[in-house]
């Protein structure tokens, strides 16, 4: 197995295309064709994880947050960073941060903090625009079928709870073709006419590629006419923070109590409690005050991140209860959700790693200690 390898199982699972502009994400350190002899999860990559990968022989970390944030100028190992990254380059062991594309995912972070709450219905909170593209294509008509079939194994077609979806109109495409042309309908330097379904089908954005490729591979024309356009619609699965509901409403003071324990943190910090049940909760792991007025649209009766700051517990304005768990608190369980993916992914992966080789970090990257 190479670096490239689980790379590729990543993107499957929360493809970087859809990690925020400011993010930085995917493969930071190393070489795509590496082989590689262990894999070490982890939340951040500190000094000490770099210490566990070499301890471990893993010559891969799969990390959360990116240890490059931003851009260097120079890697002299005067800070954290470039001493995390020098150390790492020396010892061959390559770094991949997926971070806010795990954010969007609905199957990520913030479905992991509504697994840990036992939350039903869950929805995205602020859906990401921009992620579905639509594909306009005119094929013979002989051949629709079979290119139709070819987009929809590739990932077209595939609204919510629907797949194999499309859009189809019958016509006459025309067309005459150069002295350099090869037609496979009519013949060059001729006027022709064919009777033509022009297929319509949506996709997400990451798919585009090999969305493409399955056109033209089934496609019979030398030039393939198409279009690709995004498209507005609400997409119900990638977007920032979560919300859904306890099966049964609990007092303010019994929910907290429930939430320190489920989340594993000892300190809850929170605006004014309304003396309501909770029932209906907001979620959002790592900093998420920018999402308090989107939880208050949502009706939500508490809302759970962190990193809020002092005028943020403001614009609860006894509308719904803020609650800061603390930033590594609401994103340790990061960790655990990829390990449990990967090792699903790896076993049946050719050539697997050996086992007892996906390995999750003992180390305690939490920067903030209390008191």
């Amino acid at each position: 197995m190479i670096v490239q390898d689980v790379i590729n199982l990543l993107e499957d699972f929360a493809p970087t295309t859809y990690a925020e502009d400011f993010d930085n994400v995917g493969l930071l350190v190393g070489n795509t064709q590496e082989p590689i002899s262990g894999i070490l999860v982890t939340l951040d990559t500190t000094e000490a994880v770099i210490d566990e990968a070499i301890a471990t022989n893993c010559k891969l970390i799969v990390s959360f947050h990116p240890i490059i944030f931003s851009g260097l100028k120079k890697i002299t190992g005067k800070n954290y960073v470039e001493r995390v990254v020098i150390k790492a380059i020396q010892n061959n062991i390559a770094i991949f941060a997926i971070h806010t594309a795990l954010d969007n995912a609905y199957h990520g972070v913030n479905n992991m903090i509504c697994e840990k709450l036992s939350l039903t219905n869950r929805q995205i909170l602020i859906p990401q625009s921009g992620t579905i593209k639509k594909l306009i294509t005119y094929a013979p008509s002989a051949e629709a079928s079979t290119i139709r079939e070819a987009l929809f194994k590739a990932g077209a077609g595939s609204i919510g709870n629907y797949d194999n979806c499309s859009f189809n109109l019958e016509g006459t495409g025309t067309f005459r073709g150069g002295k350099d042309s090869d037609p496979t309908k009519g013949k060059k330097l001729e006027n022709h006419s064919e009777a033509e379904t022009q297929i319509s089908v949506t996709f997400p954005k990451h798919l585009e590629t090999q969305i493409l490729k399955a056109l033209f591979t089934t496609h019979s024309y030398e030039e393939v006419a198409y279009e690709v356009v995004s498209i507005e619609n609400t997409n119900q699965h990638i977007g920032m923070g979560m919300i859904g509901s306890l099966e049964k409403p609990m007092p303010e003071s019994e929910f907290l109590e429930y939430l320190k324990t489920q989340m594993q943190t000892n300190t809850i910090r929170h605006s004014a409690l309304l003396d309501k049940p909770i029932q209906k909760v907001a979620v959002l792991g790592g900093s998420g005050s920018f999402a308090i007025s989107a939880a208050k649209r949502a009706g939500a009766d508490i809302f759970i991140t962190a990193d809020l700051k002092y005028h943020d517990f403001f614009q609860a304005e006894n509308s719904l209860i803020l609650a800061d768990i603390g930033h590594y608190e609401s994103e340790q369980f990061t960790k655990n959700l990829l390990v449990a993916f990967l090792m699903k992914k790896i076993t049946n992966f050719a050539p697997a790693l050996p086992v007892g080789r996906l390995i999750l970090s003992n180390t305690n990257t939490n920067p903030v200690k209390y008191y």
